[in-house]
């Protein structure tokens, strides 16, 4: 489990979903700029698994896992914001409400968490969310980033989103990979040629930010 606090007292929380590597110390990058915007991280490990074999219970795992680590570190009176990456950003939907589906047809049961009050969602894996009314249950703003060079979860997939009754904001971002949203990518991968990664992550850092600076914080 990584926890990192801001230097003043929180705004708010932030619970971040990993990718299918389940290793959050790889978006270091990520949850050190939420903390520095003034917000308690609480991001989980997950287990590792393929997404193309990947099981009904390990992804309801994905989110039991977040809902678990909202409720042992307490501090209610905080809002929460549900952001992750990949499948973590399934997660983080799934938790704010959306209801996914397999493959075949059936619901899939998964934790969800009253207390979200807004989703920032990094290269999110949607297909899980293209039944009717999928996502007509989430109540929590949407803050989307998404790269041109993602072949996994392509950009224009963040369009499915659409569906869903609430405010959404897409940003796309140019010769961006799947992977790139990582400060550690995965062995023998590097970012996508031609991008300084380095000084995309900071750029990320900035409009992540940015996607939380209108957030009510309780007095």
């Amino acid at each position: 489990m990584v926890i990192l606090q801001p230097l003043t007292a929180p705004r708010g929380i932030v619970v971040f979903g990993s990718g299918a590597g389940g290793r959050p110390e790889r978006y270091r990058d990520l949850l050190d700029g939420f903390a520095g915007a003034g917000f308690t991280v609480i991001a989980p490990p997950g287990e590792r698994f393929d997404p193309r074999s990947v099981t009904t219970e390990q992804l309801q795992a994905r989110v039991s896992v977040m809902k678990t680590a909202l409720s042992d570190y307490g501090h209610e009176h905080l809002p929460v914001v549900a952001a992750g990456h990949s499948v973590g950003g399934w997660a983080a939907l799934s938790l704010a409400g959306a209801q996914p589906w397999t493959r075949d047809g059936q619901p899939i049961e998964v934790a969800t968490e009253d207390r979200v009050s807004r989703l920032i969602l990094f290269a999110p894996t949607l297909g899980w969310f293209q039944a009717p009314s999928a996502l007509a249950r989430v109540r929590t703003p949407m803050f989307v980033h998404a790269g041109t060079a993602d072949v996994m979860t392509p950009a224009p997939s963040a369009e499915l989103l659409r569906a869903a009754p609430v405010p959404l904001n897409v940003r796309v971002h140019e010769n961006v990979g799947h992977y790139d949203f990582m400060t550690e990518l995965p062995p023998s991968m590097q970012p996508t040629p031609g991008l300084d990664h380095a000084a995309f992550l900071r750029e990320l850092v900035g409009n992540s930010a940015s996607d939380l600076k209108d957030l009510e914080v309780p007095e």
